[in-house]
């Protein structure tokens, strides 16, 4: 008997990932104007120029909680217990779905033994924490002991990515349409991370530039003061950019290869086109 990791596809993990960590995806839902969005249309790399034309925002749905029970009664029939590592539940209902599911599997089978750990977070920094768990699966961890793992590792990532544009935000209603207009006319580049769960500003800067070097430098400060154990640049429609702030900016601060890799467009989406990074240090940050 193992222990069997199931995550969401806000995390971003690559098939390789899911496929040496035996880790299973339950995918969030995307619709537009009703008619949901095949996972293979998501992932074309051009889906964030069909975005950009789009009148009406697609909306993202979380799993329904037969999805999730379905998954977690295939792991359980094969001898494993499991695990879900999800996105925040303060930016999607997917952690409250696994939940559901979990409570209704253990009413058909007492004694199953199933945790849903909230990631506080989405995107890279949710799979680092998905990571952890998992690895620590592979080496013969408890449930008990990679739920603790993985519920530690919230305490030492971040995420800071700038959007492009602030429209995307204010179209989804994550921000009033008052600050994005000030921000339109101030001409700012927000800085944003995930805090208690939630997206917020961690900093400003005058332009799309200064908030790379910004993003460089907040970074700098983390890893000085608590080390680094894995870092990757994600982009959603700027992957040159991406690259280019991998090599120049993040690359001489971390002392190591760092991936570059698209973020999933079930986030993306709510944000527009937009870059960043991703990291996970050696003691907590927070």
């Amino acid at each position: 008997m193992g222990v069997r990791i199931v995550t969401d596809s806000a995390a971003s993990i690559t098939d390789a990932d899911c496929t040496r960590l035996h880790i299973g995806v339950v995918p969030i839902h995307v619709t537009v104007d009703g008619h949901p969005v095949p996972e293979a249309e998501l992932l074309d790399p051009d889906f964030h120029v069909r975005l950009a034309g789009m009148t009406q925002m697609p909306r993202t749905s979380q799993p329904a909680p037969e999805e999730f029970a379905e998954t977690f009664r295939q792991i359980l029939d094969a001898g494993d217990d499991v695990l879900a590592v999800l996105i925040s539940a303060g930016m999607s209902g997917t952690v409250q779905s696994a939940e559901v599911a979990a409570a209704e599997v253990r009413t058909q089978r007492p004694g199953a033994r199933i945790e849903v750990v909230d990631s506080r977070s989405n995107s890279m920094e949710e799979g680092f924490v998905l990571l952890s768990a998992a690895e620590a699966a592979l080496d013969g961890e408890t449930l008990e002991g990679c739920s603790r793992i993985a519920r530690e590792t919230t305490r030492r990532t971040r995420f800071l990515f700038t959007p492009r544009s602030l429209e995307y935000l204010r179209r989804g209603g994550r921000i009033s349409g008052a600050k994005g207009l000030l921000g339109v006319m101030l001409r700012i580049a927000p800085i944003l991370t995930a805090e208690k769960g939630l997206t917020g500003v961690a900093a400003v800067a005058r332009n799309s530039h200064y908030a790379r070097t910004k993003i460089g430098l907040l970074m700098r400060n983390d890893v000085e003061k608590c080390g680094l154990l894995r870092v990757g640049v994600q982009f959603f429609g700027e992957q040159e950019t991406a690259r280019a702030f991998a090599e120049e900016v993040v690359a001489p601060i971390a002392g190591m290869e760092v991936p570059v890799l698209p973020i999933h467009p079930v986030v993306g989406l709510h944000v527009g086109p937009a870059m960043g990074v991703a990291y996970e240090t050696e003691r907590p940050l927070r």
